[in-house]
């Protein structure tokens, strides 16, 4: 296929939905930004400390294997791109990705906004070596550390 700029046919589609899902996250985030006050300390579930069973959440806030499963692959189909592209354009996608995988499957967004954290420990049960192949290839400590208003 034939490449145009950051953007190749067939494939390039992917970077304009990360985009628009890094985007629509950006919107959710400061829609949120200034409403009410924050939950007390007591009422914020807690960060799950390990992925549950197909369709069962272990913890408030937790995901399912299946939904880890899914953000793994997700982050594995973009690891080529983010090793060729400079960090920056892979932190967006990263951000892209991340926002549409909350969305896609209706996971309370302020949780993750309150502990970025949460993507990496969920990629570090359900699939440790591409959560170092992505982090190894945005050049970061921890994907924590390539979200943006997270």
């Amino acid at each position: 296929m034939q490449q145009r700029g950051l953007f190749r046919t067939g494939r390039g589609h992917h970077l304009v939905v990360l985009a628009a899902g890094t985007i629509a996250l950006a919107a959710v985030v400061t829609g949120c930004a200034g409403q009410g006050t924050p939950p007390a300390p007591d009422s914020i579930p807690p960060s799950p400390t390990a992925v549950a069973g197909p369709g069962v959440a272990l913890v408030p806030g937790a995901v399912t294997e299946a939904q880890a499963t899914q953000l793994c692959t997700d982050i594995e189909g973009q690891l080529q791109s983010w090793r060729t592209y400079t960090p920056t354009i892979g932190k967006t996608g990263l951000n892209g990705l991340v926002g549409t995988w909350i969305a896609k499957n209706n996971l309370n967004a302020l949780d993750f906004l309150g502990d970025r954290g949460r993507i990496d420990v969920i990629t570090t049960a359900a699939c440790p070596d591409i959560r170092q192949g992505a982090v190894t290839a945005l050049e970061i400590p921890d994907l924590a550390s390539g979200l943006i208003g997270f």
